[in-house]
């Protein structure tokens, strides 16, 4: 991680946070409409964050492949990021 480590940790604390808050709200028997939600926007908070570490890979370990003219490492780190969007889209 470079550019983004920073803003990701601090997202991953913030949805470790929230995951907490929807284990109480099961332990207090809320409304499955309520828990249901803040799941939701625990998955959402998860894909930003998701797209943030693809967005570093991209423009640090792609682009260092890039630069280096290893045409094996080349298409190595692409078909590592074919990988991770096809999961990610999942």
């Amino acid at each position: 991680m470079h550019e983004n480590r920073d803003a990701t940790l601090k997202r991953l604390k913030r949805l470790e946070g929230q995951v907490r808050g929807i284990a109480r709200m099961v332990e207090e028997d809320r409304y499955c409409v309520d828990v249901l939600t803040q799941i939701a926007a625990v998955r959402a908070a998860l894909k930003g964050v998701e797209k943030l570490v693809i967005d570093d890979h991209a423009a640090h370990c792609i682009e260092d492949a890039l630069a280096s003219g290893d045409r094996a490492d080349q298409r190595a780190k692409f078909t590592e990021l074919l990988a991770l969007l096809d999961k990610a889209r999942s």
